[in-house]
């Protein structure tokens, strides 16, 4: 087999589904099913934010490309695989959007890049400099920050997200408000990171328009944590405009974990450029998953805007049978959404969201993160139809394998435990 032939075969299409050679847009829902049949049955698997999925078809260019590799990893390391990742890459630098493919590569994750950013800047941190941040930034991030820049003697200034949010406005005013206090006393800030679609709770943020706040207020670096963001909302990193931004390809991109995009403005950080010996297969597998996604109306964006109206038309189902609000409009989530739970349901502290979490996965066979909202911002506190504070919310998601029993299944769960009367500190 010569290069050309092997890098053909690595597009994925070698897969033993032959009809996805050429039947665009014909996917039925049947079909649609076996794609994600090794999904274990009898889940309601609400939750695809936090893991992602990954079609058989992808799965099994997957193992080609790992196979291939394991054959002859001298062979793969210099003649297939620089070709390979050169066509995700290219294929990545126009579905964001990019100008020039040296600003743009193939990592691990987002946490990666928060961290190749975060020691990128830290050699030239001082005390007087800031770090900018919502208080709902990726625990991983936080962490990277204490390494770097806590280290380095600067400041990091968080502020809180309002939550439930009616406007993105709500938003741009907090923002606002938080780069003055990151600027108090002649303080310098050095870099604003800011989520696309922040994670627990989950708000699609207006970042086009923080970024552009962020010029105006003179922050010197922008980077953009878009976890959530490819296969969920258009992705234009020139019109938003930041340093750095990076979005996973394993959440809503349908690629096997992990691996991200990461996009930089100027050139990337060295450590962007070469890892070494390591299992590149997942980074390869971009145009399997653009032939997967080309089956489907519209493609991913026709994915996109069928998993956002599918998850608000569940959101909504759901807060109207318990009796609750969506923790943003309709307008202010992606494919996944945020519904208020109960107030009997007694969710007072974070523990009692993890005991209401692992309660729902091992007695109703439901999987849906739950997130504990601290009554703190009387301006933003919500209550329930029996006049109850909403002190927890359900994240849900919608991706192509979801059903609407899915979704009637937690309805349930939800109503039988308040029917009967139980409250997270018994559970």
């Amino acid at each position: 087999m010569d290069q050309g032939e092997d890098h053909r075969n690595g597009n994925g299409n070698g897969n033993g589904n032959g009809h996805l050679h050429h039947h665009s847009n014909s996917i039925t829902a049947s079909q649609i099913q076996q794609q994600f049949a090794h999904h274990l049955p009898g889940i309601a698997r609400i939750n695809n934010g936090s893991f992602g999925c990954c079609p058989h078809s992808v799965l099994a260019a997957h193992q080609e490309w790992h196979l291939r590799f394991l054959r002859n990893p001298e062979r793969f390391y210099s003649d297939v695989l620089p070709d390979a990742l050169l066509h995700s890459r290219s294929l990545l630098k126009s579905l964001i959007n990019a100008d020039h493919l040296h600003q743009v590569s193939l990592i691990d994750n987002a946490t990666t890049a928060a961290a190749i950013v975060l020691r990128h800047i830290a050699s030239s941190l001082s005390h007087n400099d800031t770090v900018f941040m919502f208080h709902c930034a990726f625990q991983a991030v936080k962490k990277s920050i204490q390494a770097y820049v806590a280290t380095a003697g600067a400041s990091v200034v968080e502020i809180p997200l309002p939550f439930p949010v009616r406007s993105p406005q709500d938003i741009v005013a907090r923002f606002r408000k938080g780069l003055q206090t990151g600027k108090a006393n002649g303080s310098k800030i050095r870099l604003a990171i800011i989520d696309h679609i922040t994670s627990m709770p989950s708000v699609l943020i207006p970042v086009r328009e923080l970024v552009h706040i962020c010029r105006e207020e003179g922050v010197d670096q922008v980077f953009v944590d878009a976890a959530h963001a490819l296969g969920t909302v258009p992705v234009d990193v020139k019109e938003i405009g930041a340093d750095f931004y990076v979005t996973n390809l394993h959440k809503w991109f349908f690629c096997p974990p992990s691996v991200a995009v990461f996009y930089s403005r100027n050139d990337l950080p060295i450590e962007t450029s070469w890892i070494g010996t390591r299992d590149y297969s997942s980074q390869l597998l971009v145009p399997s998953v653009m032939e997967f996604v080309s089956r489907f109306e519209g493609g991913i964006e026709g994915i996109m805007k069928r998993n956002h109206e599918s998850v608000v038309q569940m959101g909504q189902m759901l807060a109207e049978s318990w009796g609750t609000i969506l923790g943003s409009p309709p307008h202010m989530c992606a494919s996944m959404i945020m519904v208020g739970l109960p107030s009997q349901l007694g969710i007072s502290s974070e523990d009692d969201a993890s005991r209401l979490r692992s309660h729902l996965r091992t007695c109703f066979g439901v999987e849906a993160p739950i997130h504990y909202q601290a009554p703190n911002d009387a301006a933003t506190e919500a209550r329930d139809n029996k006049d109850g504070l909403i002190s927890g919310y359900a994240r849900i998601s919608h991706q192509l394998y979801n059903t609407v029993e899915d979704y009637h299944k937690f309805r349930d769960a939800i109503n039988q435990l308040v029917q009967d009367g139980k409250v997270c500190k018994m559970l």
